[in-house]
């Protein structure tokens, strides 16, 4: 991953970091997700979502169509 990227959402729930990436990937975005989930215990950590610096504001406004 490059270092220009920025952490724009994370959840507990991988399902929605993925869906959020696919999103913004059908949108033009590229996206990256990294799960920091402890493997041997998976209710310590997140899934987050990376966009580069320069997609951050359009890929912030996709992500708030999905909460709503």
């Amino acid at each position: 991953m490059e270092k220009d990227w920025v952490k724009i959402f994370s959840s507990d729930q991988p399902y929605q970091a993925e869906l959020a990436r696919q999103v913004l990937e059908e949108n033009g975005i590229q996206a990256v997700v990294m799960n920091k989930k402890d493997s041997s215990y998976l209710m310590f950590g997140e899934t987050e979502l990376y966009v580069s610096q320069d997609d951050v504001i359009k890929a912030k406004q996709l992500i708030k169509t999905l909460e709503h």
